[in-house]
């Protein structure tokens, strides 16, 4: 890895799977600049897990529209940066799973993938993309232990689907590299060793 090269790395994976931890745990170990979803100050959380199908557009412009804002402002850093959730993820899997559940209507999924479209074509996707592997068990465990109050009445079936479509979409992606991490046995969190063996992995694959 070239330590005078800017590298841009995107964390995937379901609610739950460690993004975020990782992504702060990779950024001080680098010295990138971190970019994080946003969670507290999105106005549609709260009523999109109380009715799904009432708010899911709501929510998917609103994350699609954060998330080009912020994958364009990463393509201008000069650091390298490491991204919480890509915009990929937005149409591949939550709005594909809430439009497969019946939760968002043909026409709003299509509006909406639409727009998806144009916009990434103007965007270059990250030069490596790490996938949290977690099975459904994993991450209702993190989910309950972090305590987040919007998540409390999160469906199982929500999340087993959201985890279907992520392994769907992982056989097939194409933009860049991409690095699968099994994170259900290991705790990159507390176990240094298992921490250092992910950053030996990225290290491999930004060579």
């Amino acid at each position: 890895m070239d330590n005078n090269k800017k590298y841009f790395v995107s964390v995937a994976g379901n609610i739950g799977s460690g993004k975020s931890s990782l992504t702060k745990l990779i950024s001080e170990k680098f010295d990138w600049l971190p970019y994080y979803e946003s969670v507290s100050d999105n106005p549609y959380l709260q009523d999109f897990y109380s009715n799904m199908k009432r708010w899911s557009f709501n929510l998917q412009i609103y994350f699609l529209a954060h998330r080009f804002n912020i994958h364009k402002e990463i393509l201008n850093q000069k650091k390298s940066v490491i991204q919480d959730r890509s915009i990929y993820e937005d149409v591949y899997i939550f709005a594909k799973n809430l439009h497969d559940m019946g939760r968002m209507d043909d026409r709003d999924y299509d509006t909406y993938t639409k727009l998806f479209n144009e916009m990434v074509s103007y965007l270059k996707p990250p030069d490596l993309l790490i996938y949290l592997k977690s099975n459904l068990e994993c991450l209702l465990k993190k989910i309950h232990l972090r305590g987040r109050d919007f998540e409390k009445n999160i469906e199982t079936d929500y999340l087993n689907n959201l985890n279907k479509s992520y392994d769907e979409w992982i056989k097939s992606y194409n933009l860049g590299k991409c690095l699968i991490i099994e994170s259900d046995c290991i705790d990159f969190v507390k176990s240094k060793e298992d921490f250092e063996n992910i950053v030996e992995l990225i290290k491999e694959n930004l060579d």
